[in-house]
């Protein structure tokens, strides 16, 4: 098994960090095109939702975690902020908890078609973590 954990703050200037790191960290696999675009893709919308939805207006970190195992590839996005107060709402598609703002409400969405499985669990107070996996063909 092969590993790696990055921290960075929740800004969103950190969403191509985290996108392209996960991306470098598999490329000894050598996956397809089409394999690193999906989880690129997935990353991307757990970070943002970690940034826009964890920590609202205030600063935090974020954790990303990648481990492959065999072609087997599991990343976790790790927030400390609100957590979710309802998780089977919040990955209904087009629900958005922030209603002022210009959000589609399709992140756990894209998440789902991208990736082969995803799991959340969150906390409220505490935090929320969302595992993607996804096997590599």
């Amino acid at each position: 098994m092969n590993s790696m954990k990055i921290t960075f703050d929740a800004i969103s200037e950190n969403v191509a960090f985290a996108r392209l790191s996960v991306a470098g960290f598999l490329l000894y696999k050598n996956p397809s095109v089409n394999d690193i675009e999906d989880i690129k893709t997935a990353v991307s919308e757990a970070v943002t939702n970690a940034i826009i939805h964890g920590y609202n207006t205030c600063n935090g970190k974020i954790d990303l975690y990648c481990s492959i195992k065999e072609n087997h590839i599991l990343i976790e996005i790790v927030d400390y902020g609100e957590g979710i107060k309802d998780i089977k709402q919040a990955m209904e598609p087009m629900y958005t908890s922030k209603t002022e703002s210009e959000r589609a409400g399709l992140g756990f969405t894209v998440m789902e078609s991208f990736m082969d499985k995803i799991k959340v669990e969150t906390q409220l107070g505490k935090g929320t973590k969302v595992k993607l996996y996804k096997d590599l063909v």
